[in-house]
């Protein structure tokens, strides 16, 4: 279903305003080509949710403006200011009301060019703040059609939080994996030194027949991941995808962040195939959790990888153990003064809270 439903919105003052928020992610447990339901091969993911960091969006409207007259703060965020734009024709459209400009205000938390979905997270925030405005109830489906207009590409953020494979360049659903990814924890970390990751300079990904036979072959086993609950095999698709995904990305440390993941018994790892983040999953029944943790975190510092943050696959607060070192300036995310190339590069620059 596709359609959307306006609210009764008569008590609403001229400038009508409207909140939206959106969370972000820690980059993708898989991400390649895939068959759709036609059996035609198409690129898409499964997102790694992670509570907590987000963006949050404030639309006014100003009516009597032109509807593609949006002011935005931050300067700089295009593809929100897009998102915004379609959005507030899409809402004045269903409440059958004269399409006007706006001011939208964003703010967040998210670092930039890591691969947490800072963009995504502030195009869907924009387009809920925007339909608050004009008292309009827009479904996922519909916030995703315009998120992807607005980028070229989005993760489902939209959708909720369960693991689903998503066509993101279509922002389409190929498959609901199930209620939710097994049990993990992941010791989250950036490569790279922390810098951002101008995606757009990226090579295209390219993929052959045996690719779409491997990738194939990674779906169904994330599809009994979830359907057993089983972190060990969401470690070995996760270590999997992101190996795939060296050919394009050519992380330094990966080899050095797989082997620390053998050494402190984790089941896997996962790379953000858009950005520097990347965590260590372990299975949470596993003997010693905590010890093990400290001990990966600081052989992650070691081998000049920055521990982050620690979460659960499952809804739930951030974990942050306490610091694995004895200087609490260490393990913390510093982005420097890097700047993601693209329209996007006035985002204040955030830093991730320590392990």
């Amino acid at each position: 279903m596709t359609a959307t439903t306006p609210r009764a919105r008569d008590a609403r003052p001229r400038e009508a305003a409207g909140t939206g928020h959106a969370a972000g992610h820690h980059g993708e447990i898989l991400q390649g080509v895939f068959r759709d339901g036609r059996g035609r091969p198409c690129q898409a993911l499964v997102t790694l949710p992670v509570n907590g960091p987000g963006s949050t969006a404030h639309f006014t409207r100003r009516p009597g403006t032109p509807p593609d007259e949006v002011d935005v703060t931050p300067a700089g965020r295009t593809k929100a200011r897009t998102a915004a734009v379609l959005a507030l024709r899409e809402c004045a459209a269903l409440s059958a009301a004269e399409p006007c400009g706006g001011v939208l205000a964003l703010t967040g938390d998210l670092p930039v060019g890591l691969g947490m979905g800072s963009s995504t997270s502030d195009v869907i925030a924009t387009v809920r703040a925007v339909a608050d405005a004009w008292g309009v109830r827009l479904p996922p489906r519909t916030v995703a059609r315009l998120a992807v207009r607005a980028e070229g590409a989005s993760d489902p953020l939209m959708l909720g939080p369960g693991p689903l494979l998503f066509a993101h360049r279509e922002g389409r659903t190929l498959e609901v994996l199930g209620p939710a990814l097994p049990p993990a924890v992941v010791l989250g970390c950036v490569l790279g030194g922390g810098a951002p990751v101008d995606t757009l300079a990226l090579p295209a990904p390219a993929y052959d027949a045996r690719d779409l036979d491997a990738y194939e072959h990674l779906r169904r086993m994330l599809r009994r991941a979830v359907a057993d609950g089983d972190p060990v095999l969401l470690g070995r698709v996760g270590t999997a995808s992101a190996r795939l995904g060296q050919r394009r990305l050519a992380h330094a440390e990966f080899p050095a962040l797989t082997r620390v993941a053998d050494r402190c018994g984790a089941v896997g790892v996962q790379v953000a195939h858009s950005g520097n983040v990347a965590g260590v999953l372990f299975d949470p029944r596993v003997p010693g959790l905590d010890a093990r943790l400290h001990r990966c975190a600081r052989a992650l510092e070691r081998e000049g990888v920055t521990p982050t943050r620690v979460f659960t696959t499952r809804p739930g607060p951030t974990i942050h153990p306490p610091t694995p070192s004895e200087d609490p300036s260490r393990g913390r995310a510093h982005l420097g003064s890097h700047r993601p190339a693209g329209p996007d590069t006035s985002r204040r620059r955030t830093r991730l809270p320590a392990v």
